[in-house]
């Protein structure tokens, strides 16, 4: 699909009517928050010892997500969010987006902001963690509707020197940022900035990597949650791929005395900087108009201080702990908080719901479902089947695992298989399954030849630029 097409398609959709009960109402600010790699017990409204106040006071005020499934590992998920589609339907599936690959979000697919686009949302920023194509300026995200962008392309990198591969990996649009600062904290403070500049309505996606690997924490923060100086320091959980870093210091720095305590400090920090967002959000005088999502990529990862208890399974899997997260939905104009909402919902439902916020009719082509009807007690969801992955199917309470049959609603651990005593609805589910090798798509790829040297967008810097100390640094809890 050409540029010109594609504006034509987006605009057509703009034009037409709405059946949107929002559409004569203000547009709302659409702050939307994705974590990378949170647990499901590593927050402290779900029992956590991790403590996590202003996560806490966000689910208090909010409704509470309490079955959102996502894809299992981080792309997938990301490019889901941003088309309503499911990413198998145009390649992004078994993997990520990292730099030996050439595929990438391809550009005929309708995104949240070219939708927002034709609804005067003049900002559209995206904050952290991209993960959505390297290999070409194709994939870049000022060529997917946003007309801001802040953070870095790849996945995993360094929290103090934001380097991956050698290079560093940190952009403020289409040229490269050298500043000092811990990626948490600096990706808080351009979310602060442009709340507090903003003209309503905008939309913003906050896209932390925190609290993904490398486990890096700062001295403040692993601090307060125990940390001896004199004790045992823990493990580089990254040591196993250091070597196709190309530097001995990627994530060394800021490590705690246990894995776990390092990934708390990290969660600390993520929550200190959820309240600068959350506190510039109501200082702006926009709180109540403002549209907030909070949800994480995908389980957690034990191997990097995750933890899913009491769900089953983890990050790379589509057990419960893989694929069902923590997820919080504010909007006090529209939606009553202070409640869950326990009907299962997914992360293809947030353009649609988006859309509908912005009085805008979606694309036919997606598979997510407007949730505000349903928020609001209007209607109920329609049923559906959600496909997890080539194996995994869910409908209601009941979850096809391979060939295991789970009632998430007697069993919500997946213990007990009961295939043998329903097999009308494993044939069911097993023909919704179907779908998934029907409608499953090849990748769009860049024309570049592999191998390449990564990385491919020309944004390299200077040898001198790359070895100054202060980049590998940490630095004290009061600069930016």
């Amino acid at each position: 699909m050409t540029f010109y097409l594609k504006i034509l398609l987006v605009t057509s959709i703009w034009l037409l009517p709405s059946t949107s009960l929002l559409a004569q109402q203000p547009r709302p600010n659409i702050i939307h928050i994705i974590v990378d790699d949170l647990g499901w017990n590593d927050v402290g409204f779900h029992g956590s010892q991790i403590p996590t106040p202003n996560i806490d006071r966000l689910a208090a005020q909010s409704v509470i997500l309490d079955h959102f499934y996502v894809a299992p590992i981080c792309s997938p998920t990301r490019a889901g969010v941003l088309t309503g589609r499911y990413p198998f339907r145009f390649g992004i599936w078994d993997g990520v987006c990292n730099p030996t690959s050439k595929h990438g979000l391809p550009p005929s697919e309708i995104t949240i902001p070219e939708l927002l686009a034709n609804a005067d949302y003049e900002s559209r920023s995206l904050l952290g963690k991209w993960h959505l194509g390297l290999a070409s300026d194709m994939f870049h995200p000022l060529n997917h509707g946003f007309t801001h962008f802040y953070g870095h392309y790849n996945g995993a990198i360094d929290y103090f020197s934001r380097t991956r591969a050698g290079q560093l990996d940190w952009h403020r649009d289409s040229g490269p940022a050298i500043e000092k600062g811990y990626s948490t904290d600096l990706i808080a403070t351009e979310a602060v900035r442009i709340i507090q500049e903003a003209t309503a309505p905008y939309y913003l996606l906050v896209a932390f990597n925190a609290p993904h690997s490398p486990l890096q924490a700062k001295p403040d923060d692993l601090q307060s949650v125990g940390y001896d100086p004199h004790g045992p320091q823990a493990p580089n959980t990254d040591s196993g791929i250091a070597k196709r870093e190309n530097s001995p210091e990627y994530g060394q720095t800021g490590k705690g005395n246990t894995i776990r305590q390092t990934f708390a400090a990290m969660v600390v920090s993520l929550d200190h900087n959820l309240g600068k967002i959350l506190e510039a959000i109501k200082s702006s005088g926009h709180e109540q108009n403002t549209l907030l999502v909070f949800h994480s990529d995908n389980g957690g990862d034990p191997h990097h201080g995750g933890n899913n208890a009491p769900l089953r399974g983890n990050k790379f899997t589509t057990w419960q702990g893989g694929t069902r997260v923590v997820a919080l939905i504010r909007w006090p104009a529209r939606i009553t908080g202070s409640r869950t909402f326990s009907q299962p919902t997914c992360y293809l439902d947030l353009l649609p719901t988006f859309a509908a916020a912005a009085g805008l009719d979606p694309p036919s082509n997606i598979d997510g479902h407007n949730l505000l009807a349903p928020l609001e007690g209007q209607q109920q969801l329609p049923e559906r089947t959600l496909l997890l992955g080539d194996d995994t199917a869910l409908q209601g309470h009941w979850k096809l695992h391979t060939n295991e049959l789970f009632d998430l609603k007697n069993d919500p651990f997946e213990q007990h298989d009961v295939a043998s005593l329903h097999p009308e609805i494993v044939s069911k589910l097993k023909q919704d399954l179907l779908r998934f090798a029907q409608i499953s798509g090849p990748p769009s790829e860049s024309q570049i030849q592999t191998p390449f040297t990564w990385p491919p967008l020309n944004w390299q810097l200077p040898p001198e630029i790359l070895t100054t100390p202060h980049l590998s640094e940490p630095i004290p809890n009061d600069q930016p």
